[in-house]
């Protein structure tokens, strides 16, 4: 699942779009490695059966990554984006064989001085039962193709 909006819909607040992204036990352990984390709970399979979560989740980095490359993707499909401002609360933890779908709306829209506009966007990675994993708040200078 891609994009929620019509293509080339106008970029206003209420603005959404999603994506879905399935983790495997194998990615989530060469995530955390690449990205410095040696935490066990993300590459051990063995240690993180023993614990509370019942096998491995993926790292605060990696969910993180996803939601925020999500923008930057999105959005330069459509102009030049540049992302200023990012905050990430990581609610509930995300197991290294879930389907998620992350998702970005619009809560508002300023026009910059020196051209392009800045966006506010709310963002959250979901679970497969509704609840959400982690919750994001963002900030990105888009300038949209003419």
């Amino acid at each position: 699942m891609n994009e929620i909006e019509p293509a080339g819909a106008p970029i206003a607040p209420g603005y959404r779009f999603v994506r879905t992204h399935a983790f495997s036990e194998e990615q989530v352990s060469r995530f955390a490695m690449a990205a410095g984390d040696e935490n066990p709970l993300h590459h051990d399979a063995e240690f993180a059966r023993g614990t509370r979560f019942g096998g491995l989740i993926a790292s605060g980095t990696h969910t993180t990554s996803l939601l925020l490359g999500l923008t930057a993707t999105h959005f330069a499909r459509r102009g030049s984006v540049l992302g200023t401002s990012f905050s990430v609360d990581l609610l509930r933890p995300v197991l290294a064989t879930e389907t998620v779908l992350m998702e970005w709306q619009v809560t508002s829209i300023a026009a910059h001085s020196k051209g392009g506009s800045i966006l506010e966007l709310q963002g959250a990675m979901k679970g497969a039962d509704d609840r959400t994993r982690v919750l994001a708040h963002g900030t990105v200078l888009f300038t949209p193709d003419s």
